[in-house]
């Protein structure tokens, strides 16, 4: 029998971490062929990013067309689309796309915006439409919306007003909010939301959390779970990977995750 497929359009991270790199450990590590679209080359490591260089918008729709036109894809995950114009190219796309999981990259690890204020406007108007589930972290929730999100209630606000943007799912996802010992996500569905919660993990080893989430979902999507169940397995896979990496020593700065295969 053959596996499910599914196809991360993203950038590469020479560090390992995150990125195309952290998606396809992901979707391996869930019995899933991952398939790719580089979006940006970039030089970074655990400590530093030192450079970017995003692919010409033709050659992200080369890849795709190859992609698409040859492998039976599942599911999608986007994660860095590197500029408003290759954010309104996999838009254009998205009527090929299955399942479309938009983890909309917006804010550095450091809290810098990657994009003026046309890519938010982009994602908002284009992308989130044609998105089964959308996965902000609370700083580019807070981009998207306008105001800081800080709490827990300010990540409800806001998931309720993303999800009046038109992706059928919401999640908030909370490792930067006060989860009182928690790492707390906010989910919006059809006017109803849920709080998934794990226990935090104290660790400087959580470079690529959001990545993997987002990778850990369209994977479970492609193996045919439905979203509420893809979703929960989602957070628990990743906290087993930040346990599984909490004592690792691997750089000076924020290390990977473990990448942790399901029983």
């Amino acid at each position: 029998m053959n596996p499910p497929v599914a196809l991360t359009i993203a950038g590469s991270d020479s560090g390992g971490g995150a990125g195309i790199q952290a998606d396809l450990k992901t979707f391996t590590m869930h019995g899933v062929f991952g398939t790719s679209v580089i979006t940006a080359l970039t030089a970074q490591n655990t400590a530093k990013v030192r450079g970017v260089r995003a692919v010409e918008p033709d050659f992200v729709a080369e890849q795709l067309a190859a992609v698409l036109d040859d492998l039976p894809v599942a599911a999608v995950k986007t994660g860095m689309l590197a500029t408003v114009e290759i954010v309104h190219l996999v838009a254009r796309w998205a009527r090929r796309l299955p399942r479309l999981v938009v983890d909309p990259v917006l804010v550095s690890s450091s809290g810098d915006q990657l994009f003026d204020g046309s890519a938010r406007r982009a994602y908002l108007d284009e992308l989130f439409p044609v998105a089964t589930v959308v996965t902000p972290n609370s700083r580019e929730a807070g981009v998207l919306v306008g105001r800081s999100v800080e709490s827990v209630d300010d990540a409800v606000a806001a998931a309720r007003e993303l999800g009046g943007a038109g992706p059928e799912w919401v999640v908030v996802k909370g490792g930067h909010l006060d989860g009182g010992g928690e790492a707390v996500d906010v989910v919006w569905h059809a006017g109803e939301v849920e709080i998934l919660r794990a226990p935090w993990v104290d660790t400087a080893n959580n470079h690529g959390t959001g990545c993997t989430f987002a990778a850990a979902t369209a994977a479970r999507l492609s193996r045919g779970d439905d979203v509420r169940t893809a979703l929960h397995g989602a957070k628990s896979y990743v906290h087993r990977a930040l346990r599984g990496s909490a004592g690792w020593r691997l750089g000076e700065g924020h290390g990977p995750l473990s990448w942790e295969a399901l029983s």
